[in-house]
């Protein structure tokens, strides 16, 4: 097999990726709002807020270089990722832990640099890759684990924003469980359409070669259980709502459309689903995006007083 080349060490880096840290700004803005007044002007973390966002950048690339180094032998059984690089090429085992250490360290070094607790929650999430990647442990290999395993780096993300704005003060358990759970439902609807496009393209052999969780999968056990998790990331949001910011009610229906859209592109043959940095050609996707992206700004900073009558414990 040919060696690999520099540029491949680059593409496993996922650059194009890195789009998916934005999941942590959601928690700069509710820090920002649900924190207020004992933390500054939000002018005054623009910095703090850059650097945390680059410091996830580069540790989500960490993460992803041992991904790909470590499922190489089992993506030459996709379709799709069968050209990955690592898989056509041999990577020298020395080059890939340097690339992967010193992203790893550019990391938490910046990290470092916001706060104690920024530092901390990117530790887990080296964890986190660990644990997903690595025997053992490998709960990549375990169904359904594997599910709640990977989509638990979105309230991480969600932690590192939060904790840029504010150090002290510890987010809602309601939040943290809503967002893994909906990391969980997207995840869940990547595994339906991976399970789909290897079925149809190479057959139910290759499955079981790919993942061992398509031992236990079926596309109904994926459906179902990406439908529970949803639900509970509803129910556990509308828990949140209630409690500190009733304005984000108005967020639910485009929040449905969100998840909606999301499945209807799942259940396409050959679905963009299971490649997210495809996701950007989904255009009816990305205008619900937008239109949640100002609507959740004008809800976190406008407050709206009738709403609040349906959260009154005296209403007869």
């Amino acid at each position: 097999m040919e060696v690999a080349r520099p540029i491949d060490y680059y593409r496993v880096a996922r650059i194009d990726h890195w789009v998916k840290q934005l999941f942590v700004l959601p928690g700069v803005v509710l820090a920002w709002v649900l924190a207020r007044p004992e933390i500054p002007p939000l002018g005054e973390l623009a910095l703090p807020i850059a650097i945390g966002l680059l410091a996830t950048c580069s540790v989500a690339s960490a993460n992803y270089v041992l991904n790909e180094w470590l499922d190489a032998s089992y993506d030459r059984h996709h379709p799709l990722k069968s050209q990955r690089p690592f898989v056509v090429r041999q990577p020298k085992k020395t080059i890939v832990l340097l690339v992967y250490f010193l992203l790893a360290a550019v990391g938490l070094g910046l990290s470092s640099l916001v706060n104690s607790s920024v530092l901390w929650a990117q530790v887990v999430l080296i964890i986190s890759g660990w644990t997903y990647n690595l025997k053992p442990i490998r709960t990549k290999d375990i169904p359904f684990v594997d599910v709640l395993t990977e989509s638990i780096n979105n309230p991480i993300r969600f932690l590192i924003g939060w904790f840029v704005v504010t150090d002290p003060i510890i987010p809602p358990s309601s939040v943290l469980i809503a967002y893994w759970m909906g990391g969980a439902f997207l995840m869940g609807i990547k595994r339906y359409a991976e399970y789909q496009t290897v079925k149809t393209m190479e057959g139910s052999e290759a499955l079981s070669a790919y993942r061992k969780v398509f031992n236990t999968y079926t596309g109904d056990r994926l459906l179902v259980s990406s439908f529970f998790y949803a639900l509970l990331s509803a129910f556990t949001m509308a828990v949140f709502l209630t409690k500190y910011r009733i304005e984000y009610l108005l967020l639910f229906p485009v929040l449905s459309a969100l998840f909606a859209s999301y499945l209807r592109i799942a259940l396409k043959p050959s679905s963009r689903a299971q490649a997210p940095e495809k996701l950007i050609r989904e255009k009816a996707l990305w205008l619900i995006v937008l239109v949640l992206i100002v609507l959740f700004s004008i809800c976190s900073f406008v407050d709206i007083p009738q709403l609040h009558i349906l959260i009154d414990p005296n209403l007869r």
